[in-house]
């Protein structure tokens, strides 16, 4: 018999393969309350977040940042998926709270909350955090020099 850790291991080597549906059927071998554990839960997320299963993330996330709120994964997932779903003000409040929760919060953080206050039109704000994520990683110029999300901040191309 299989234990419920190497079930999840089986599941994670999928994900990294990006083989979700494998790694759904390796979850499929846990037990209702095998699922509901800390460890099942955020490979679920990681499923989820694989899939862009975005009205199932915050189901997942938010008992994750309730067991353990130092965890930098399920605030930010939490975040992308409200994003997603075009509720920005929420995903914004959502990190928020993450990143006075975090232990340690990655350069992410400040680079996602930029993303929301920029889509929010709190330039300043975006602009100080994205500084932020900077200043840690400058790897980071890269991919805000074409996101999205960031555009309000670049000049206009057309004068």
């Amino acid at each position: 018999m299989i234990s419920a850790r190497k079930h999840l291991d089986y599941a994670l080597g999928f994900i990294e393969l990006g083989l979700a549906k494998e790694a759904r059927e390796e979850l499929a071998h846990l037990t209702a309350a095998e699922l509901a554990q800390a460890d099942a839960l955020a490979v679920r997320l990681e499923v989820a977040m694989l899939e862009e299963s975005w009205d199932e993330i915050p189901l997942l996330a938010h008992p994750l940042t309730t067991l353990n709120p130092s965890v930098e994964r399920p605030w930010i997932a939490w975040a992308y998926a409200l994003r997603e779903q075009q509720h920005v003000t929420e995903a914004r409040d959502v990190l928020l709270v993450g990143s006075r929760s975090i232990s340690n919060p990655s350069p992410l953080v400040d680079y996602n909350l930029a993303c929301y206050h920029c889509l929010l039109g709190n330039l300043p704000e975006a602009m100080r955090l994205l500084k932020s994520a900077f200043v840690r990683d400058p790897s980071w110029k890269v991919a805000a020099a074409s996101d999205p999300d960031l555009a309000s901040l670049r000049p206009d191309p057309k004068g």
